[in-house]
């Protein structure tokens, strides 16, 4: 299966996901919005350093662009946006940001899905399973 090698992980957030319903309708009474944001792409961070042996920066994004589509969430009403389950490059989308070369490290290199965006397990199964067979994991 897609998730045998990051079990663990998946689990965490898959619960995560389940508490994004459930506080969003415990806190919906007091004007709390309980959203999640999910990146559409892989974003460079200690832990895919670790994992790509520094090989994966290139075909990786910025973590500005979670903090950007974050704000964008974050300066939403929180009446009306809660509960939903967001993708970074879509929050910016829907605010008129098309060009996303900015959150590149590499401006013109093929970009490496997320897992965990439904179909990208396929699209990016080859890239990331050549990089894992290399590592030291």
């Amino acid at each position: 299966m897609w998730f045998s090698r990051h079990c663990a992980y998946t689990m965490s957030k898959y619960g995560m996901s389940m508490c994004v319903l459930g506080m969003h309708e415990e806190f919906r009474k007091d004007n709390i919005a309980v959203n999640a944001i999910w990146p559409r792409t892989a974003i460079w961070t200690a832990a895919l350093d670790m994992l790509t042996e520094g090989k994966g920066k290139q075909m990786s994004r910025k973590p500005t662009i979670m903090a950007d589509a974050a704000y964008i969430i974050l300066s939403r009403n929180s009446r009306d946006f809660t509960g939903n389950f967001c993708l970074d490059e879509d929050v910016l989308k829907e605010e008129g940001i098309t060009d996303f070369s900015q959150y590149s490290y590499e401006p013109n290199a093929e970009l490496l899905p997320d897992f965990f965006v439904p179909g990208a397990e396929f699209q990016a199964y080859l890239p990331w399973k050549k990089m894992f067979e290399k590592s030291k994991i």
